[in-house]
């Protein structure tokens, strides 16, 4: 919990976001780039951003701010209904902080410290997006304190991101790094990948 110092100069932050969102069509503008980031293909990438995002659109102060609430824990963000804002941005806030926060908390906390990783999970799923069909994967990566944090983006990205991974890795391999069954799914995925993806003369 905060101390009084703490929950003074919290307050005073909260007043200055809230005037910020209170300019005419604010609430929706953060609202529909929260919404952006939270369903980008590249989303890891994107939250990592969130906040410099956040201070062009509010002002420094603001943006620094958002993201705190967005990410506080519920106990501390419970103070903001002591501070007299107005109703439809403190509705608006709750709503930002239950919709978005455990996501963009978890991205951070794993971009900022990718160790701990206990396991993960891969899964792939259509999406309709522009009226087509997308083929998109979903990475769940599930950590030490079991929160699982998940990335969903179209084939291509993952793709991308297998083919970079190997032109990193490739370079410092020794004979013995990587066994032979690997290899082989390695080999077997890339033929299977240029028989769906070659054009039928």
């Amino acid at each position: 919990m905060l101390d009084h110092e703490e929950k003074f100069l919290f307050k005073e932050e909260i007043l200055a976001l809230s005037n910020s969102l209170g300019e005419p069509g604010q609430l929706d503008n953060v609202e529909d780039l929260l919404t952006d980031v939270i369903t980008s293909p590249r989303f890891d990438s994107e939250v990592f951003t969130l906040e410099r995002s956040l201070q062009v659109m509010l002002g420094g102060r603001a943006g620094t701010t958002l993201v705190g609430l967005l990410t506080v824990s519920p106990e501390v963000f419970d103070e903001v209904a002591e501070v007299r804002i107005p109703p439809e941005v403190h509705e608006r806030l709750v709503a930002w902080r239950a919709r978005f926060g455990l996501a963009i908390d978890n991205a951070l906390n794993f971009l900022n410290n990718p160790d701990g990783i206990q396991g993960h999970n891969f899964a792939t799923q259509i999406a309709h997006v522009e009226e087509r069909r997308v083929l998109q994967g979903r990475l769940t990566l599930v950590r030490y304190n079991n929160e699982p944090q998940f990335f969903v983006a179209d084939a291509s990205v993952f793709l991308g991101l297998v083919a970079d991974i190997m032109d990193r890795l490739g370079p410092n391999l020794e004979a013995d790094a990587v066994d032979g069954d690997t290899v082989s799914r390695l080999r077997d995925g890339i033929a299977l990948i240029e028989r769906k993806t070659t054009s039928r003369a």
